[in-house]
């Protein structure tokens, strides 16, 4: 793979789903102006997400909900029925002014990573990851699924294997709905059991090509260690992808609000540079993550470890500043920790191995040696 390439687009500045809504926060700009201070981000490896036009929406949604969701942006209101069918206007996906835009922009850059990958780029795409979203209506503050347009763009592009890992705290329940029954693309999830959206069941196979792993409250790193090392490596070694698609999801970390897994920064970096080693074409997407510095600090350590730069044990004045400069109305923000104003990096977040994990990364491992 040649140099790696950052995807960003400036309509995340200040665009947001509402003061009360989780996406509230800056994320992708975070990440794009602590890699640009850092000095890890020029001219040179930057592109501008496109906007993806809704014929190439209708890849994957339908032509009926591509249209409610233009219709709704542009009226800001929708009615009962459009509500109903189509998942808008709803407390998880709210009308707000780019609420087409903004996704369509997620979606072209999963197109545009498609042909950058396809050309030999690792792509890191940090306003990608909306798995959630389903072919008809809008689901989990995603409106649009840019992980199902990537993987069916680079399948145009003659790349058939896949293999799309996902970290995130939730299922990635459309992306499920998309792909259980087409064995070239294998689907791997972790994340936290008991937790919205209630599925990713560890018995759900699929065509075979489908391997959850649901994981309990208090996750630690060496968990997720075992869980990527025994199981996520073994599977995607044995599926020989053309691609690996990793949906980054940044909140199954300690801090973040909507979920109880508890593993640091170092878990996920880990799983990139893992992956990225066997990788024979790589695309990183975002996806989740709620505290405005975890995703931050989180996200732009992912786009070091693709580029193999050294992540300082304590950041620059201009990297400071701007993570001084985030603001956050849940408890959490109110007495930040010094380390989320001056670090990268978490401090490890180690423990013992559960009994329960072992147990279920050991069942799917089991199914490996028959189904993969």
């Amino acid at each position: 793979m040649t140099q790696p390439l950052f995807l960003g687009n400036d309509i995340y500045r200040g665009s947001t789903f509402g003061r009360s809504h989780p996406l509230a926060i800056p994320r992708v700009p975070t990440v794009t102006d602590l890699s640009r201070a850092l000095g890890w981000l020029g001219p040179d490896t930057y592109r501008t997400s496109p906007r993806l036009r809704a014929a190439g929406l209708t890849a994957f949604h339908t032509p009926e909900y591509v249209a409610a969701l233009q219709a709704a942006e542009a009226t800001q209101s929708v009615s009962e029925e459009v509500r109903l069918r189509h998942g808008l206007g709803t407390l998880s996906n709210p009308i707000y002014p780019e609420m087409f835009r903004r996704p369509a922009t997620g979606a072209g850059g999963a197109l545009l990573a498609a042909e950058l990958v396809a050309a030999g780029h690792a792509v890191y795409h940090p306003g990608g990851g909306t798995h959630h979203g389903l072919p008809d209506r809008a689901n989990g503050f995603c409106y649009f699924n840019d992980p199902v347009l990537a993987i069916l763009a680079l399948r145009r592009r003659g790349l058939p294997r896949i293999a799309y890992i996902d970290i995130d705290a939730h299922h990635c329940d459309g992306v499920e709905v998309a792909f259980a029954d087409q064995p070239e693309v294998l689907l791997v999830s972790t994340h936290e059991e008991g937790r919205w959206p209630f599925t990713g069941a560890l018995s759900d196979r699929g065509a075979g090509n489908v391997f959850n792993l649901p994981l309990p409250r208090d996750l630690n790193d060496d968990e997720f260690a075992l869980a990527l090392h025994q199981m996520i490596v073994r599977a995607v070694t044995a599926h020989r992808p053309d691609v690996i698609v990793l949906q980054c999801g940044a909140d199954a970390v300690a801090e973040d609000p909507l979920s109880r897994l508890a593993l640091s920064n170092n878990a996920h970096w880990e799983a990139v540079r893992t992956l990225a080693a066997i990788a024979p074409r790589f695309l990183v997407l975002g996806g989740g993550g709620y505290n405005p510095w975890s995703v931050g600090r989180l996200w732009t350590g992912v786009w070091a470890t693709l580029n193999n730069y050294e992540i300082p044990d304590h950041l620059p004045p201009e990297a400071q500043a701007i993570l001084r400069r985030l603001t956050w109305q849940r408890h959490g923000g109110r007495n930040p920790p010094p380390h989320w104003f001056d670090t990268l990096r978490d401090s490890p977040r180690n423990g013992a191995i559960r009994d329960t994990v072992r147990a279920r990364v050991a069942s799917l491992c089991a199914r490996l040696r028959v189904e993969v």
